[in-house]
């Protein structure tokens, strides 16, 4: 046989070889090599310690990828407007959403601006991501991060129930929103979500606390040079009708869910003159704003997840 030759056969002996591994891929899971590859990519710690661990097993996602509050939202009733259309019936409809049974975690810790602002998903707006979620995936979260969520999250549902575009809030860009999130979760003297609220004309602040109705958005101060964001749902009152206390929800120290706690002359460690409250009304009543009004904090950079 002549060298041509059998480099002509050597070429047809090696794409029949190349079509055979092709033809058999298709039921190669059994085989060692391919069973070992497969298992390989399951949702597993990473082997790297010094790296943190990315284990997707703790993210709670149904099979179509939603989070529980995701589902919960998706097949929920529609909302009825309140007498006024404020946003406060969408707020209690998006608090119905998050599970209490201590699966939303708390977690708190300076300086981790860059990958976490506490809120239990990613947030975005206007294609970008104003508010990062843990990037281990354990949905936990934190108060001004938790009730921002929330305000966000009714805010779309809003929108869709009444066909607009979810991710438009009284003409607010991306960069306004991000700054609304930095007076929410007060970066400055004087901010607050009340201050916030009020900044872009999206609602009114309640100074008449028996204005006040469940799905407003309160911060409150404590004695012991504490403070907390909440959604407002109810007052507590003595036998003669007095304000003692108040129920809310938020992230507290055991979860997402509602807690009660009373005022520091009732008990508590609550402070009358440190509590704010808002309400966001009904769309036409937003009010147009200026920007050169409002406090640009910009206290960190709204870096997306993945980049530095």
């Amino acid at each position: 046989m002549s060298l041509k030759s059998s480099a002509v056969l050597s070429l047809i002996a090696m794409f029949a070889l190349a079509f055979c591994g092709c033809s058999q891929r298709k039921s190669c899971a059994s085989c060692a090599p391919c069973a070992s590859a497969l298992k390989s990519v399951a949702p597993t710690p990473h082997a790297d310690k010094s790296e943190r661990a990315i284990d997707y097993r703790r993210y709670p996602v149904d099979g179509r990828g939603f989070s529980p509050v995701g589902k919960f939202l998706a097949s929920a009733e529609p909302v009825v407007d309140d007498a006024e259309g404020s946003l406060n019936p969408y707020v209690l409809r998006v608090i119905e959403a998050y599970p209490t049974d201590g699966s939303y975690p708390y977690h708190c810790k300076p300086l981790e601006y860059d990958i976490y602002n506490g809120v239990t998903e990613d947030i975005w707006y206007q294609g970008r991501v104003v508010a990062k979620a843990y990037p281990d995936g354990s949905r936990c979260s934190y108060c001004c991060g938790l009730t921002f969520e929330i305000f966000c999250r009714a805010m779309e549902l809003r929108n869709r129930a009444k066909g607009l575009q979810p991710d438009a809030f009284n003409g607010m860009c991306f960069t306004d929103l991000f700054n609304l999130l930095q007076l929410w979760y007060i970066e400055g003297k004087g901010d607050s979500p009340q201050r916030g609220i009020v900044a872009y004309g999206l609602g009114r602040a309640i100074e008449d606390w028996e204005e006040a109705k469940a799905g407003d958005f309160c911060d409150f101060s404590r004695n012991n040079k504490t403070g907390h964001s909440v959604i407002f749902l109810e007052w507590t009152r003595d036998d003669a009708g007095k304000i003692t206390g108040m129920k809310y929800f938020s992230s507290n120290s055991k979860g997402v869910g509602p807690q009660t706690e009373y005022f520091s002359d009732t008990g508590g460690k609550l402070l009358r003159k440190w509590v704010r409250l808002a309400r966001v009304g009904s769309i036409d009543a937003y009010k147009p704003f200026n920007r050169l009004d409002i406090p640009q904090r910009q206290a960190y950079a709204p870096t997306q997840p993945g980049r530095s």
